[in-house]
């Protein structure tokens, strides 16, 4: 692995250290609250499931977390590409593969580094585990170690263990192959595969392969000593398999008339000559990180007939471990497998060809920032932030336990996907999407307080991660000045400074041109464009960057008004502040938390449209529920009727929205409490989206949830712009201004391709 830039590296040392360490706690799942809760949690309480364990042993899935619980086993003898650093310095890398199974499968993970070096202690360490945990998940462990004891725990464990390192890349490259031979109308018996790199990942994906039927012989294995064959007298038993009694003997010599090349090896490995003596149509596998052994553009160049994939994001075809580890260990979880047999591997293969030709949804193109995404040469498996890999691959994993029977639990296999529905919040990846969305066609974004270093940081880790071009808009010698005392590199980033700029009399003139009626004089307006805030917007607004992000050191309401006397509103709606309250199960919109103080209906109404129209950029169907302390009429007030206008007037206008109300907060997020009482209702479900009465309710209400409530809150979310400016409060930190940012330049990507396009 090659190092980081500096910045990066910094950045990556600040996020591990700040706040509590590392990455990852224990959160108590049931109330703590009391003497009784702790009797019940611990003495005397707790000794009534031991007794019950200790009589049925399999009741510890039913009265412990061993049925959601992972251990994450890692010695440190082959930690990334970083090698044998050892346990203590891989442990990051342990916490962080805990953080992937939680987000993507909600599963519970215990990092364990263990210092032993042999084979039998590993196993040993393993198996004394197993009252612990209810599957193990390998990690990091040198070749060809990592074999023999994924083999020996398999065979003396009565629950999962899995070696990600070997088999992740097999099982999601497999998905990869299947579709790659049949889009080019290719027989899996008879193609020549060359592979580069015979780790651990090297060996399992080939041995893998042949289980999806390619021939043994017709694999040809190549590690640092060249080519293996049957000649040579080094190889241990694994790639003896691969020895076979041919004519090859330098790489070059391999790739001439294959079909399929898998790397798994080195940056720049691969060169054009070998890529272009290959069979036609070749199926190009360069899956080293962070660089391939080739580049697809070099493929291009020489071979324009060939499919590629890599491991990266930036490219068609992202063979990325994270579409197998989670959710094969969730399906093996839920029926209780013994073990992760070749069946449920092959599964789990089959199930994420299968996903990549079905119709993708709009939330997912959303993601992406694509029009279309259709099965072909540049869509061979999946997306890693597809919400649909969770519903096909550990259902398909779960039945290929039970079929194959390893498993002690049967499920049905309906009532399993809904339970998997609901597991994992859609909402949670939001912000990974948008990610990838302002990442593929990055916005210019002007970002005023540019000396402050949180915004330094920020606009540094919007370049490095390419979801923004940064504009820092301020005084040059103060943002150098900060950006050196901090170690800040600036090379790539564009400073503006309104005192220099010969932007200054054009904003001008265009200011006094939009002003000079409300009281602004010429003067006036020259000195207004001298201050960020006004530049900023103004930059936008003729056309000198795309979006704008202002306000990180002063009031709110301060900052607010210069956005709207340069941008102003939408005329259709109103400008309001939106919250994305982020929470463990769900994610709610709330509106408006920041600029409306006492809403009228009609006010309450575009409000209520404005917040709509951006959850639907997300790809997400908003379900409106319009707050107040009364349910449909049951409390007659002035309060109450201003709310109950606002619907009937949502109502007759936008009839094709999900919205109702006037209801009260809990019969909005409760779906039980609003089908018993009020089958009426216009709301499929739970509400999504809270329109509160006004900005008291509003205001309390978020910043109660954030402190108190265990939500992450994301915004103030500007809407009902006429362009894209979004205005952050007072002291955010950084990944405040990084969300916000992202933010905005999704807005203006989307302004750009539909032309803000109007409910209809």
């Amino acid at each position: 692995m090659n190092p980081p830039p500096t910045d990066r590296r910094e950045d990556a040392l600040r996020y591990h250290e700040e706040g509590r360490p590392g990455k990852i706690q224990v959160v108590p799942t049931k109330s703590t609250q009391n003497q009784r809760d702790l009797s019940l949690a611990y003495t005397p309480g707790v000794a009534e499931p031991c007794l019950r364990i200790a009589q049925r042993p399999e009741d510890a899935y039913r009265y412990t977390a061993k049925g959601n619980l992972v251990a994450v086993v890692s010695n440190g003898t082959a930690v990334l590409g970083l090698g044998n650093i050892g346990p203590l310095a891989g442990k990051p890398v342990m916490e962080g593969k805990g953080v992937l199974f939680k987000m993507f499968a909600d599963i519970d993970v215990f990092d364990i580094e263990i210092d032993a070096t042999t084979v039998d202690d590993v196993v040993r360490f393993c198996q004394m585990l197993e009252p612990t945990v209810g599957g193990i998940n390998l990690e990091d462990i040198k070749s060809p170690d990592c074999f023999a004891i994924e083999k020996r725990l398999s065979e003396t464990l009565s629950i999962p263990v899995f070696h990600d390192d070997q088999h992740g890349t097999a099982i999601i490259s497999g998905a990869a192959l299947l579709n790659a031979l049949e889009v080019v109308g290719k027989d899996i018996g008879a193609v020549r595969v060359v592979f580069m790199g015979a780790g651990a990942a090297g060996i399992a994906t080939a041995e893998h392969y042949v289980r999806l039927g390619v021939k043994r012989e017709h694999i040809l294995l190549c590690d640092k000593e060249g080519v293996v064959h049957a000649g040579r007298t080094d190889l241990d038993p694994f790639k003896a398999r691969f020895a076979h009694a041919h004519p090859y003997r330098t790489v070059l010599e391999a790739f001439d008339g294959a079909d399929v090349f898998v790397g798994l090896s080195a940056a720049g490995a691969v060169t054009q000559e070998m890529v272009r003596v290959m069979a036609k149509d070749p199926i190009v596998f360069a899956l080293a990180n962070p660089t391939p052994e080739i580049m697809p553009d070099e493929v291009q160049a020489v071979r324009p007939d060939a499919i590629m994939a890599t491991g990266r994001s930036d490219f068609p075809n992202q063979v990325n471990n994270v579409l197998g580890f989670p959710f094969i260990f969730r399906g093996a979880l839920d029926v209780r497998a013994k073990t992760i047999n070749e069946e449920m591997k092959m599964a789990a293969t089959r199930a994420l060809a299968a996903l990549a030709k079905e119709d993708v949804p709009d939330i997912v193109l959303k993601a992406y920032s694509m029009d279309t995404m259709r099965f072909g040469r540049d869509y061979l498996i999946p997306k890693p932030f597809d919400p649909r890999v969770l519903l096909w691959v550990a259902p398909a994993v779960a039945w290929a336990a039970i079929a194959s029977g390893v498993a002690s639990e049967v499920i049905d296999l309906d009532e399993y996907r809904t339970k998997l529905d609901s597991r994992l919040s859609r909402g949670r990846a939001v912000m990974r999407a948008l990610g990838n969305r302002a990442a593929a066609e990055p916005q210019r974004l002007a970002l005023s307080d540019a000396h402050d270093p949180r915004v330094l940081r920020a606009a540094r880790i919007l370049a490095d991660e390419g979801f923004a071009e940064p504009i820092l808009v301020g005084h040059r010698a103060e943002i150098e000045t900060a950006a050196m005392t901090m170690g800040l590199s600036l090379h790539d980033l564009r400073i503006e400074d309104p005192a220099g700029s010969p932007h200054c009399e054009p904003y001008a003139r265009a200011l006094f041109d939009r002003r000079q009626r409300r009281g602004v004089t010429e003067n006036e307006a020259r000195r207004r464009v001298q201050q960020p805030e006004y530049f900023a917007p103004l930059m936008v607004t003729q056309g000198h960057a795309d979006a704008a992000i202002v306000g990180q050191n002063m009031h709110y309401p301060r900052v607010l008004r210069p956005a709207l006397e340069v941008v102003g509103n939408d005329p259709e709606v109103a400008v309001a502040g939106i919250y994305m309250m982020v929470f463990q199960n769900e994610t709610y919109f709330f509106a408006d938390t920041t600029v409306n103080i006492d809403p009228d209906a009609v006010r309450l109404t575009e409000i209520a449209v404005a917040t709509a129209r951006f959850v639907e950029q997300l790809g997400i169907e908003p379900r409106i529920a319009m707050l107040s302390f009364s349910n449909f009429g049951s409390v007659r007030h002035p309060a109450q009727a201003k709310v109950a206008e606002a619907v009937a007037r949502l109502h007759a206008f936008r009839p094709q929205l999900q919205v109702d109300g006037e209801m009260q907060a809990d019969t909005a997020v409760v779906e039980a409490l609003l089908t018993r009482n009020y089958p009426f209702s216009r709301l499929h479900g739970a509400a999504n989206v809270l329109i509160f009465p006004d900005l008291n309710a509003a205001n309390i209400c978020y910043k109660l949830l954030g402190r108190l409530g265990g939500a992450q809150a994301i915004g103030p979310i500007l809407v009902g712009m006429a362009a894209p400016v979004q205005i952050l409060e007072r002291d955010s930190d950084v990944d405040d201004i990084v969300n916000m940012a992202v933010i905005a330049a999704v807005d203006a990507q989307e302004r750009k391709r539909h032309a803000a396009p109007r409910l209809r």
